[in-house]
């Protein structure tokens, strides 16, 4: 489903309204809120809002964090998705360290991998590993959470977290795979700007070609997705 808003402001507004419905559902309904962080940039400013204008909105101590994706750098580098949600979100918040789930990149990029996933196996126990809220972002070469065009990892049919190495950066990620991601309740894109016009054109109304376009392949088994984008990024979609 499309929410398109007239500005990015509006945007972050109508996704952290979204964000406070699910968790307050998913509180109710089973006592807990596992919620999966996108990295980057566009996030910070949803982070800022729901730990300001909504932080009494949402009961915080029942909510889980975990990352869809993190750089494969310390957690205290500038380029940590951790340090800013850290910053942004579970330091004003007080959130309680055991209600957060970094991904350890003081392992080698396999075991860092490796063990996330037993996290995220441990977290659900015996359940399906479905988190309530998944929040994506979206590359302008149509990358989403760290599935990159031609890379091994689009390939994965089982629910899974893997290492991606990406040649022309020489860096590694640590990502949840399309299997993992597809499982959840909820998944929303939190996309704007007219950058990322093209690739979400690409994803929402081209042909489906995964290895160009990698986030073609979210598309949620049983639950929903929703995409929030502006004016901007919707521009090349003839479909509104």
């Amino acid at each position: 489903m499309l929410n398109i808003f007239d500005t990015p402001d509006d945007v972050i507004e109508g996704l952290a309204e979204y964000v406070v419905a699910v968790a307050n559902k998913s509180i109710a309904k089973q006592g807990k809120f596992s919620f999966a962080l996108s990295g980057g940039n566009s996030p910070k400013k949803l982070h800022e809002l729901l730990a300001s204008k909504y932080h009494d909105k949402v009961d915080w101590d029942k909510v889980y964090f975990f990352f869809g994706d993190e750089r494969y750098v310390p957690q205290d580098d500038k380029d940590s998705n951790y340090l800013m949600a850290k910053n942004t979100l579970f330091f004003p918040l007080n959130i309680s360290a055991s209600n957060i789930f970094p991904v350890d990149t003081s392992l080698s990029p396999k075991e860092a991998a490796e063990k996330y996933q037993e996290d995220v196996e441990t977290f659900f126990d015996e359940e399906e590993l479905s988190f309530d809220l998944i929040i994506l972002g979206l590359g302008d070469n149509s990358h989403t959470a760290s599935l990159f065009p031609f890379t091994p990892v689009l390939h994965d049919r089982t629910p899974g977290v893997k290492e991606v190495f990406l040649p022309e950066q020489q860096v590694y990620r640590i990502t949840m795979n399309a299997p993992l991601i597809n499982e959840a309740q909820h998944i929303a894109f939190l996309v704007y700007g007219e950058g990322k016009a093209l690739a979400v054109r690409h994803i929402l109304e081209d042909d489906e070609d995964i290895e160009e376009y990698p986030a073609q392949l979210i598309e949620p088994i049983v639950g929903e997705i929703q995409w929030f984008l502006d004016e901007a990024a919707a521009k090349e979609l003839k479909d509104k």
